[in-house]
């Protein structure tokens, strides 16, 4: 195996140590990655942009997104969507649903 030296600015360092950290790898490997992935003429190299977003920029990206859709969707819940005063105290029904939901996350986890 051949050794590459690459000059980078401390800010680029760091944050690739992040990234690397984040990914439970090294920054070694994501560069060989990259170079593999360059170097076999795939077109889905990440380009500088995409490198560079950070975990919490990309979430944050997704919440806007989401907001957006939202938004867009007509901002929110529509008086149709209310429960009626007899739903809303039905504590049968509701505590069915939380057995439900609470079944349906143990199944998850068991299958996860």
């Amino acid at each position: 195996m051949k050794n590459i030296t690459v000059s980078v600015d401390e800010e680029t360092h760091r944050r690739a140590r992040i990234r690397a950290a984040e990914m439970d790898t090294s920054v070694s490997a994501l560069v060989r990655g990259y170079l593999a992935d360059l170097t076999d003429g795939k077109d889905d190299v990440p380009s500088r942009a995409s490198v560079d977003e950070s975990e919490a920029e990309r979430r944050a990206r997704g919440i806007r997104d989401a907001i957006a859709a939202i938004i867009a969707d007509g901002g929110g819940l529509r008086m149709a969507d209310n429960l009626s005063r007899e739903e809303l105290y039905d504590r049968d029904r509701a505590r069915d649903e939380a057995r439900q939901a609470a079944a349906a996350e143990n199944e998850k986890r068991e299958r996860g």
